[in-house]
């Protein structure tokens, strides 16, 4: 009888022992507590511009669509480094995303630079077209999935054009400047055709090597010369309109790959959605920004008819000659092209 009591006694312990137990599990980690989430940061160089826009809107639908699995940090103005450093950082997966224009990824495969090529499309809304159509799209986001890079996103900076420390009223006033342009060699070759020295640079050491005369001038879109206050430095532009600024967002494809399905299909359906969503937001800026460069002092030029047509004739066959030199850069050029036919 006795030896039942202290089994009793012994039983009674045990099972105190094992409620304190659940009941300290249920304070350290309460019931539908949830992990922490996913820190997704996205970088880019620029600042209220367009690719600022479209990383609100993606962070918007990504921590919608995720139910907060995943939270989005927002790095514009070259916070996590100057461009180069992004994209390393990004194929390593330190950075988790880079939004930018796909030339600087030119290094990592040529044919991120056939959106370069002049001549192609009518009008912002042409080329907005094309850049969506789904055959086009597809293949030009999967450019760098064997350097560790995936790509989401598609989209409009605006017309390319030129802005200079010296006024240019003509054409000719081109020659013999330097610019700074992408490093791709469709735009390198397009400051040749001018008889001008192209300098590729990274976007943040652009004013300094203006205001110290290191550089005359860079080619590249309106709204990125006004968001960066350029007029401080070279306060004309010449709007050409030659060809158009794209935006190209890729994500770390390692950590895209360890995402469970359904945040790997949050991250690009929102990459998607938010490349189309921007457009109009693009457009509507482009107009605010020639409006601001004005009001802050600066001037804006446009060719004659007769130098516009010179331009273009002399600017036309620059993206074949480039992508010709290599077949698969031809292959995605000459996709390109029947994308552009296809959705004028």
């Amino acid at each position: 009888m006795k030896v039942l009591i202290q089994l009793r006694h012994c039983v009674t312990r045990v099972f105190a022992l094992f409620t304190l137990i659940a009941l300290i599990g249920a304070v350290a980690f309460p019931v539908g507590a949830q992990a922490a989430p996913i820190v997704m940061k996205i970088g880019t160089a620029t600042l209220n511009d367009s690719q600022h826009q479209w990383m609100k809107i993606y962070a918007e639908l990504v921590e919608k669509n995720s139910n907060g699995q995943i939270k989005v940090e927002l790095y514009p103005a070259s916070q996590l480094g100057a461009i180069p450093r992004m994209i390393e950082g990004t194929q390593f997966g330190s950075i988790q995303a880079y939004v930018g224009p796909p030339e600087f990824l030119s290094g990592v495969d040529s044919r991120f630079e056939v959106l370069s090529a002049p001549g192609l499309f009518k009008d912002l809304a042409h080329a907005n077209r094309t850049l969506q159509d789904p055959q086009f799209n597809a293949a030009f986001l999967a450019l760098g999935a064997n350097k560790g890079l995936k790509g989401i996103g598609l989209f409009l900076s605006g017309p390319m054009g030129f802005n200079t420390s010296a006024p240019v009223t003509k054409l000719s006033d081109l020659a013999g400047k330097k610019f700074r342009v992408l490093s791709s060699n469709m735009q390198m070759d397009q400051m040749r055709l001018l008889n001008a020295t192209p300098v590729p640079m990274s976007l943040g050491e652009v004013v300094p090597a203006m205001q110290q005369g290191a550089l005359d001038g860079v080619m590249t879109s309106l709204p990125v010369f006004t968001a960066l206050r350029f007029y401080d430095a070279a306060k004309h532009i010449y709007e050409t309109d030659h060809a158009v600024v794209t935006v190209l967002t890729v994500v770390s494809k390692g950590w895209y790959e360890r995402l469970p399905a359904d945040l790997k299909k949050v991250v690009t359906d929102a990459g998607q959605q938010a490349s189309k969503d921007v457009y109009q937001w693009s457009v509507d800026f482009v107009e605010a920004q020639r409006q601001a460069w004005v009001k802050a002092g600066g001037q804006i030029t446009y060719p004659t008819a007769s130098d516009k047509e010179k331009l273009m004739k002399m600017m036309n066959p620059i993206g074949q000659q480039v992508a010709a030199k290599k077949p698969e850069e031809k292959a995605l050029f000459d996709l390109l092209e029947a994308a552009a036919k296809r959705t004028e």
